[in-house]
């Protein structure tokens, strides 16, 4: 069993419900859209940057 398959398997809606609250009290809400989209962005630049890499090998290999 993976770490990931244990960690889920503790991890119940009661749980997951009580980190939502946490977070909305320590950041509020306006926060976290701001906080959301930066990461959406991170995430985006990360595939670029990903697909980029991947293209330059392959002309590597060409040449």
């Amino acid at each position: 069993m993976t770490i990931l398959g244990i960690f889920l398997g503790m991890v119940g809606p009661w749980q997951i419900g009580l980190i939502v609250l946490v977070v909305l009290l320590l950041f509020g809400g306006k926060k976290i859209p701001e906080m959301m989209r930066g990461l959406g962005g991170g995430i985006k630049e990360f595939k670029k940057a990903s697909k980029d890499e991947e293209d330059d090998s392959k002309l590597e290999e060409k040449n």
